[in-house]
């Protein structure tokens, strides 16, 4: 059942993407895949994918979307630390 909602989710993405630049949250959220929580919680703290409201709905480029993630893309999973900085 998980897989048909993900086929389905996948198909509206592939459609919105040829047939309009917006994604809804939980489109955007499975094309970066990560849950819509984690893409809330982006947005909510500034962190996220530029958005607009269209209406009460957050829409997102796919342009603006694939430009964050490379803006986000890392060589390393090491984690940079403050210390020892003054």
């Amino acid at each position: 059942m998980a897989q048909n909602k993900d086929r389905d989710t996948t198909a509206r993405a592939e459609a919105a993407r040829k047939g309009s630049p917006f994604l809804t949250t939980a489109q955007t959220a499975h094309y970066l895949r990560i849950p819509m929580r984690t893409l809330d919680s982006l947005t909510e703290k500034g962190e996220g994918p530029p958005f607009r409201t269209h209406g009460r709905l957050k829409c997102f480029h796919i342009a603006e979307i694939d430009a964050w993630s490379e803006e986000h893309k890392r060589r390393s999973t090491r984690r940079r630390s403050c210390r020892g900085k003054a």
